[in-house]
């Protein structure tokens, strides 16, 4: 079972791809403690302050199991005005 990670804006930049597949079988917490650890303090930081969409939905229940092959959106903070 896979899952699909997929950065916007500041997440792509800081985990320097703008997609990848990663095991699943974990809540959406075990799997920003893994990317964070992956790819280093310039996206756990961005990882603190994101929101993450499952398979086009927000995810309010951080400790559930993710679905088999879902794909997870990082979305960090936007600017605008």
């Amino acid at each position: 079972m896979e899952l699909t990670v997929r950065y916007f804006a500041g997440a792509r930049a800081a985990a320097g791809r703008a997609e990848e597949t990663v095991s699943g079988g974990r809540s959406l917490d075990e799997l920003v403690d893994e990317l964070a650890e992956r790819h280093g303090e310039g996206l756990s930081t961005v990882l603190k302050a994101a929101s993450f969409l499952v398979d086009g939905l927000a995810c309010h229940d951080r400790r559930a199991p993710l679905p088999a092959g879902a794909t997870v959106d990082v979305l960090p903070p936007f600017a605008g005005g």
